[in-house]
């Protein structure tokens, strides 16, 4: 090795340069006359620009309860982030949260059995249906909330507070099943204080994690810290935390903490739209502003104003107070005008008086308080910065659609589409999985589902199982239709094409489930058949009227 040649590797025109001292990065920098990049540059603009660099959890933890508490404030109280929550709410999750259950065959025995999966399908989303959809409300511990209303809750607190936080319970009160959740107010989830803890570094805000940062246990404290009502008799009690393990040592789930992480390490959520907060509450103080000027500007109908400038009038003593010349001759002349206009009949033009008024006055009438085109860009551009904050169009978070066409109301609804399909992946599927899941392994371990009494089941909670059996879609709001005719071709022509499904399609455009709406076919099919009326599905839709033209289509005659 001590006789290699590098120039017969390099080339033979290669020349290996001489051993020379490193220079660090930060000096040769400087050197060389600046730094690499411009946003690292701490002269001029950028010079009082110096974050802190610090962990995830070092930036949240401190200041998570005040972003809470002013997240909170701000649904409660500003009208267009109380309707992005309820758009939120209605895009993803809508009026029912349906099951699309999908057990998964090839796993569970080895092979993939279609009739099987039918006949489950049918059987667990009849039943899961039943329990969770009850008017009794059975999955929830309070006994308040159906399924629906649990996940659309959850929507709203993780848009508040970017967090949802659910706890398993078990209740043997007579419930058709024991299994409930109770859904936690993310206040309570925080540091115990009444006892001590071994590894207190290992518990960030209420969560304790081991070496990988995997939650194992969650501290609940037994009330919120602000309770209503809540006395001092009352604070020993409210001062107690109570330690669940995420898990049961079987793998059953106990604790469902749902936030989505911005960075790693991080152990609590944060809202997204706390970025924003700032804007939010200029909005609002913008809005009111206007509103106040407009509430004074309208009290005055109109006014007097002289055109006699300050300085003139104070020299002629009109700031000397009464008894001075010019306030003397101004109120004789004014009680000369009011004796001589009170008995005149001449002073009046089709019952609307005439006025007159000293020498150097006029009549303003006042605008009653409308603001200029100025005021409205201002707030446009304020709630468009919202509405990116929210994940949903500006259109739709102000409901002003009067400067939208149909291609970019179109291109919008997409956009807030896929952002709402996220978040349902990601917040409502699993608050709803959880439920699920829990509802499943009681009905298999107690045998109360036909198509699992089967030899040679195997066990829920071995390997992948529980995947396997609890695997499934969920069925929310549809996307809507700005134009119907355009978008149900569109729809026609991708399952025709092999794009797409029915099952596909139809959730997406009206959050229908395709089983329930192909037996209901079927019966109106029949139906119409037992009638002997014409049936509606037979009907040929070429003769479509055309929605671009608005225009009835000849069906290809000439």
């Amino acid at each position: 090795m001590s006789n290699l040649d590098l120039s017969d590797l390099l080339g033979s025109h290669a020349v290996v340069s001489p051993a020379t001292h490193a220079v660090p990065p930060v000096a040769s920098a400087v050197a060389a006359g600046g730094v690499a990049y411009d946003g690292a540059d701490k002269m001029d603009r950028l010079a009082m620009w110096q974050p802190a660099l610090r962990s995830a959890d070092a930036d949240l933890l401190p200041l998570k309860d005040g972003l809470d508490a002013r997240g909170y404030d701000t649904v409660r109280n500003d009208a267009y982030i109380a309707g992005g929550s309820a758009i939120r709410k209605d895009s993803i999750v809508g009026t029912r949260f349906l099951l699309n259950a999908k057990p998964e065959t090839k796993i569970l025995f080895g092979k993939e059995d279609e009739k099987w999966e039918s006949e489950a399908q049918e059987e667990i989303e009849t039943k899961f249906t039943l329990w969770a959809e009850s008017d009794q409300c059975w999955p929830d511990a309070a006994r308040r909330k159906t399924l629906t209303d649990i996940v659309r809750l959850g929507i709203g607190v993780h848009l508040a507070g970017g967090e949802a936080l659910l706890s398993a319970e078990w209740f043997d009160d007579g419930r058709p099943y024991a299994s409930a959740v109770q859904m936690i107010d993310t206040a309570r989830l925080s540091d115990p204080r009444d006892r001590l803890i071994g590894s207190p570094n290992r518990v960030r805000k209420g969560v304790e994690i081991d070496a990988y940062d995997a939650p194992v246990a969650y501290y609940i404290r037994n009330a919120h810290p602000s309770d209503y009502r809540s006395s001092t008799a009352a604070l020993p009690a409210s001062m107690v935390w109570k330690r669940i393990p995420a898990r049961k040592p079987w793998g059953r789930m106990m604790i469902n903490h749902i936030y989505e992480q911005m960075r790693p390490n991080q152990s609590r959520g944060v809202s997204e739209m706390v970025a924003a907060l700032s804007e939010m509450r200029m909005t609002k103080h913008f809005r009111q502003t206007l509103l106040q000027q407009a509430v004074v500007a309208a009290t005055y109908a109109a006014s007097i104003e002289s055109e006699i400038p300050n300085d003139v009038a104070a020299a002629l003593g009109s700031a000397a107070g009464d008894g001075n010349a010019t306030t003397t001759w101004m109120s004789a002349y004014l009680g000369a005008i009011n004796e001589y206009s009170s008995g005149a009949k001449n002073l009046h033009m089709d019952g609307a008086k005439i006025p007159i008024f000293a020498p150097g006055t006029k009549l303003r009438l006042q605008n009653p308080g409308t603001q200029g085109p100025a005021s409205d860009k201002y707030e446009q551009s304020l709630l468009r910065y919202i509405a990116a904050a929210l994940g949903v169009s500006y259109e739709q978070l102000s409901r002003d659609y009067t400067q939208t066409n149909y291609s970019s109301a179109r291109a919008s609804s997409g956009e807030t589409f896929k952002t709402m399909m996220s978040l349902k992946r990601t917040v409502a599927d699993k608050i709803a999985n959880f439920i699920y899941r829990l509802w499943l392994e009681e009905a298999i371990n107690y045998k109360d589902l036909e198509c699992f009494k089967r030899r040679g089941l195997p066990r829920f909670y071995d390997g992948m199982n529980a995947e396997a059996f609890s695997a499934c879609d969920w069925i929310g709001a549809g996307q809507g239709q700005i134009d119907p005719l355009k978008e149900t071709q569109a729809s026609v022509l991708k399952v025709k094409n092999g794009l797409s499904t029915k099952e596909i399609e139809i959730a997406k455009s009206s959050g229908g489930d395709w089983r329930k709406i192909a037996r209901q076919v079927k019966r109106e099919r029949d139906l119409d058949e037992s009638y002997g009326n014409p049936s509606i599905y037979d009907t040929d839709t070429k003769d479509m009227e055309n929605s671009l033209t608005a225009s009835p289509r000849d069906g290809g005659k000439e």
